[in-house]
């Protein structure tokens, strides 16, 4: 079910980087795609998400999700799309692994409340953080900040939910710089790596709720996306323990939802006739995606989730705590800029400290956050098993 080779991104044929590179040194048999990937992979930002929050706040439990672990799960998926169509597998990872880059700790309740903590000084956004740590934070090199990814790259992470038609702060001042043609749909890479994210979070926390006994597997069952792969994993193999079923279902459905967008983009792009690259940005509306069908089973599942785990009474309290560690920290750096380390101080006016200290918080993972909460402002009190 190969797309054709045009619609594919062709390191070759790469946009290039903002800071033009010597080729002199070590640098190996790889292409700008995989380079990307690799910069990626070796940053500072990335390691941190082995310490921030997917669904479970600072988790005790060693085999809940974190962000680190969803965005290698994420890559996966998405690089088996990715293979199966024929788009660059390169390029696909880098964007599956990186988009989670610029959340800050506990998750979106952390971005909520920095958000509100920042509306003075432009708010903030977590995909406009990711360009923000990818063009300017991560300083690895010498001569220029940021990680100086490809044009696809930045693309890719600035615009895989689709066009950004007012973009944030963040977001902005980087595409002042380097355009980004961030009203256009971005490449199918970009667009399999959103899919992807999707795909994989729906399994995941359903895998992570029901270990957490936050999810009633009986109520899970009679979702009928579920309720369809438990029948048929029922017929296939009889009854199993819990724990099996449970894997079971998560790899069943994982499969089900791969297969579905592998057939679903085949027919998109044999539908609109897109030729080139140009065309699937200019498409006027998404190419990869589920099918009408399933669309509607996942958005059922989605309301399940939300209703039965990220709502559930005792994650919200734990959100409320987490979003008052924030809350505080930013009016606490507000307030005496002075207790920020030396490098984040800096000059200039009040806008520019604001947003200083917003990616400062932002870089934090869970347990920082809470040890600088702990030494500056007063005790936290989270739950111990979340």
């Amino acid at each position: 079910m190969s797309l054709p080779p045009s619609l594919a991104a062709q390191p070759s044929r790469s946009r290039g980087r903002f800071h033009a590179e010597s080729d002199g040194g070590p640098r190996g048999p790889r292409d700008i795609f995989q380079r990307d990937r690799d910069r990626i992979i070796h940053s500072v930002a990335f390691r941190r998400l082995r310490h921030k929050t997917q669904v479970f706040v600072a988790p005790d439990g060693d085999h809940y999700r974190v962000r680190l672990t969803h965005s290698l799960e994420v890559a996966q998926i998405g690089r088996t799309i990715a293979r199966a169509l024929g788009l660059n597998e390169d390029l696909t990872e880098t964007l599956c692994l990186a988009h989670d880059l610029g959340h800050p700790p506990f998750g979106h309740a952390g971005e909520d409340a920095l958000q509100e903590a920042m509306a003075d000084a432009g708010g903030f956004d977590h995909n406009a953080h990711t360009i923000r740590i990818v063009t300017k934070l991560e300083t690895p090199y010498v001569g220029f900040d940021g990680l100086n990814l490809s044009w696809e790259a930045l693309e890719g992470l600035a615009k895989h939910n689709g066009p950004v038609r007012s973009p944030p702060w963040a977001l902005a001042e980087s595409n002042a710089e380097f355009d980004l043609e961030l009203s256009t749909w971005p490449s199918l890479e970009a667009q399999v790596a959103a899919i992807a994210d999707d795909i994989a979070y729906d399994n995941h926390d359903i895998d992570d709720g029901l270990r957490a006994g936050l999810i009633d597997f009986d109520r899970l069952a009679r979702v009928p996306l579920v309720h369809k792969h438990w029948l048929a994993i029922r017929e296939r193999t009889g009854e199993l323990p819990p724990d099996k079923m449970q894997r079971a279902l998560v790899r069943d459905m994982i499969g089900t939802m791969v297969g579905d967008v592998i057939a679903e983009v085949a027919r998109r792009v044999a539908e609109s006739g897109v030729e080139s690259i140009d065309d699937v940005r200019s498409a006027g509306r998404p190419l990869a995606g589920f099918s009408s069908a399933l669309a509607e089973q996942e958005r059922e599942l989605k309301r399940f989730l939300y209703a039965n785990l990220y709502n559930a009474t005792k994650l919200v309290a734990v959100k409320d705590e987490a979003q008052r560690v924030v809350t505080q920290l930013a009016r606490t750096y507000r307030a005496e800029p002075m207790l920020l380390p030396p490098e984040w101080q800096g000059d200039g006016g009040e806008v520019e400290q604001v947003r200083r200290i917003g990616d400062f918080i932002a870089g934090m993972t869970d347990r920082f956050a809470i040890a600088q909460h702990e030494q500056w402002v007063g005790a936290v009190e989270l739950p111990d098993h979340f």
